[in-house]
């Protein structure tokens, strides 16, 4: 505030709430923005980049006839390795954004479920929280996509997966959360994204969730989640 009688003075910013804010010639500067949404780089690069450049992962590039659909070229047959040391790596990779290390950590975990047998990922489970949960907090959507996908692959891999994940929904959902209602309502026109809108892989993601984790898979994702509608019980 100013009490001067012919103001030729500029203003002094000075904190809200305080002594100085009742001085002469002064402003309070507003409350600071709370950056919900803003992204978080990993504080160091992931154990896969680190392994990778080490030659520790027996992967490498494809560049054969199928390049387009095939990305890896696997010098060891991905259902010879050991899950459980090699899945929670390739899940360490999600929070990877620099090529080409992004594209051989999504592929690799593609290559890897889509071969996998229940019992090995029943036993790698609990290990693949933490890096899915890293890859979360990163808050950038393109890595929300890829870890949320990854985990719609996981969920079906196995009847008993789905159960097995419900412990886990308070580590997984609160990105999800936070995230759900950034999307884009266009009415009766035609969403040209092709279902890569974060809202839609999380709804997507949560009915899969749903469906494949029992009975006490809603009461833990409506905990988490207390927007979310149940897709089986409201039919």
């Amino acid at each position: 505030m100013c009490h001067c009688p012919i103001r030729c003075c500029q203003y002094r910013p000075v904190p809200p709430f305080s002594f100085q804010s009742l001085q002469c010639c002064t402003c309070t500067y507003g409350p600071p923005r709370i950056p919900i949404y803003r992204r978080q780089w990993p504080p160091c690069r992931s154990l896969f980049r680190k392994f990778f450049l080490r030659g520790d992962i027996p992967i490498s590039r494809y560049f054969g006839p199928k390049a387009s659909q095939q990305f890896i070229k696997w010098h060891v047959p991905p259902e010879k390795l050991d899950f459980q040391r090699y899945l929670p790596l390739f899940f360490d990779g999600l929070c990877e954004t620099t090529f080409p290390y992004r594209e051989f950590a999504r592929n690799g975990i593609r290559d890897m479920l889509a071969v996998a047998k229940e019992k090995q990922l029943l036993c790698c489970l609990p290990m693949l929280i933490l890096p899915a949960k890293r890859a979360l907090n990163m808050k950038d959507p393109d890595v929300i996509i890829a870890t949320l996908r990854a985990l719609q692959q996981l969920v079906q891999a196995g009847p008993w997966i789905g159960a097995a994940l419900v412990p886990y929904y308070r580590q997984l959902l609160p990105i999800p959360n936070l995230f759900r209602d950034c999307n884009v309502n266009i009415g009766d026109q035609i969403d040209f994204q092709g279902g890569n809108r974060v809202g839609d892989v999380i709804d997507v993601t949560l009915q899969m969730l749903e469906r494949h984790g029992g009975p006490d898979a809603y009461l833990n994702i409506k905990y988490m989640v207390p927007s979310y509608e149940s897709c089986v019980l409201n039919r």
